[in-house]
């Protein structure tokens, strides 16, 4: 005899019923977060698909790239005599250092390559709120010796903690940027998105840097300051390179740019 038995005795208890409710709640904020870090954010990966082929911003003559590791070994022979719309590549601006303790591992290399190939080269250091201003300064200068045509030193900051003051953020930012200025005797250059330089950076003692912004899928730059680079792709394909790479246009003139790079009574051996 096939027996019923009440819907209700199968029922969870109702505690475990709220523990799986704010599991399943944390699961899908999990998600919403990291889809939106990775893939969407201005600073995140992106899922290419959803905005299809770069856009490639009129009225600009000088174009180039950043690169990292995540390029991968790049075929500089090839990259030497590629174009972005129908333009050479004038620069390339190479990531060197992260935090107090990490240097990409393509660095040295790509650095030197760049050198070879007859480009203007950059680098730049990624920010991390993992270590104090004075410590990631003093590694990037003890890792990287940046010479006379080289663009100024980046510093590539896209992250506020969140426990830490507006005020004592840019303190700090200030002083990474005091003590790499010491040095070279040029102002580093800034990159982030132009939200970011708007929410944390509009402080007047920024002003006087120049800017890499960050803007993405646009026609026209929405940041209303004064800026040196845009780098508005990261769906950009070139000959030589695996992948996809940042696009770049240098808001002047081939002499403007020559102009920017280090000069050599700037550098302090």
């Amino acid at each position: 005899m096939l027996h019923t038995y009440p819907f209700h005795k199968f029922r969870l208890p109702r505690r475990t019923r709220v523990a799986w409710w704010v599991v399943a709640i944390v699961v899908i904020v999990a998600y919403v977060w990291a889809f939106n870090t990775f893939f969407v954010g201005p600073t995140g990966f992106r899922w290419r698909a959803l905005y299809g082929d770069p856009s490639y911003p009129e009225g600009y003559e000088i174009h180039g790239i950043d690169i990292s590791h995540h390029q991968g070994e790049i075929d500089w022979d090839k990259l030497r005599t590629a174009f972005i719309q129908r333009s050479p590549i004038r620069f390339v601006i190479i990531k060197s250092t992260e935090g107090a303790s990490h240097i990409d591992e393509n660095f040295k290399d790509n650095f030197y390559q760049a050198w070879e190939t007859g480009l203007i080269r950059g680098a730049y250091h990624f920010w991390s709120n993992s270590s104090s201003a004075r410590e990631q300064a003093n590694y990037f200068l003890n890792h990287v010796k940046l010479e006379k045509g080289d663009l100024p030193p980046i510093l590539d900051v896209e992250h506020k903690p969140q426990e830490m003051s507006t005020a004592d953020f840019q303190r700090e930012i200030l002083t990474w940027l005091h003590i790499v200025e010491d040095r070279y005797h040029v102002k580093p250059m800034i990159y982030t998105y132009y939200k970011f330089k708007e929410r944390y950076l509009s402080d007047e003692r920024f002003n006087d840097y120049p800017y890499w912004i960050a803007h993405y899928y646009v026609d026209k730059m929405e940041y209303k300051g004064e800026w040196k680079f845009w780098q508005h792709t990261d769906a950009g394909k070139l000959p030589g390179i695996n992948g996809y790479v940042d696009f770049n246009v240098y808001n002047g003139s081939y002499y403007d740019l020559q102009q920017l790079c280090i000069k050599e009574d700037s550098i302090v051996k």
